[in-house]
């Protein structure tokens, strides 16, 4: 599927047992948010947690290790099925940017939707700097792992880079906080809409604009 010139991969409706863990998950997160707004996170258990989900506890730890691994939400990981050594071979139709794009909305497509939960959190975690600490370490992790399959990818396309690893780190840095200037535009745009989306179509759009920034030597921002 094709959008701006953005290559991404196609949406397929989940099966039955895709949704449902899917909603359990939400109702274990949308339990921890409503009990830690009230209660606070130290008068919170994961009992409770469960209680009022509908589940049991042994249910809860096959989705979170903790209430506060539950309050964080899960960070955007890089996809698996050799989607990441197809990315590092170059072996899709596209640009390195086409390629990126379609990662990284991989990436996204395991993040929350859920604007709802999004902003619920967002509320929460800065009552708790040292979640938002954890928060953040998660995401720099993210990063490190992105600019490093990055690297893999360049070395691959260019020989000579290969034999440079400094220079090949210093452009695969480059490459990545790029490409994450474009991730944190489409999560703003998308928590700031005033009418329902995915995150997914907001990352098209943003990757579909950056690309059409840099296709003209005379593009400018107006």
């Amino acid at each position: 599927m094709c959008n701006n010139g953005v290559m991404t991969t196609d949406t397929i409706a989940p099966g039955l047992r895709e949704r449902k863990r899917l909603a359990t998950r939400r109702s274990i997160q949308l339990a921890v948010l409503d009990l830690v707004a009230e209660r606070g996170l130290e008068g919170v258990t994961i009992d409770e947690v469960s209680r009022v989900a509908d589940i049991s506890p042994r249910t809860f730890f096959n989705y979170f290790a903790s209430k506060e691994e539950a309050l964080m939400g899960n960070p955007p990981e890089l996809p698996s099925g050799g989607q990441v050594e197809r990315f590092v071979m170059g072996s899709g139709p596209g640009s390195l940017l086409d390629d990126i794009t379609a990662l990284l909305i991989s990436a996204g497509e395991a993040s929350s939707n859920d604007v709802e939960i999004f902003h619920r959190r967002h509320a929460l975690l800065k009552q708790y700097p040292h979640l938002f600490a954890m928060r953040m370490a998660t995401m720099r992790r993210f990063e490190e792992e992105v600019a490093t399959v990055i690297a893999r990818r360049l070395a691959v396309d260019d020989p000579i880079l290969a034999d440079d690893p400094d220079r090949l780190a210093e452009r695969a840095r480059l490459i990545t906080l790029v490409s994450f200037a474009a991730m944190r535009h489409a999560w703003t745009s998308w928590a700031q809409g005033e009418s329902p989306s995915k995150l997914t179509e907001r990352l098209t759009e943003s990757f579909g604009e950056l690309k059409t920034l840099f296709s003209s030597p005379r593009a400018r921002v107006s």
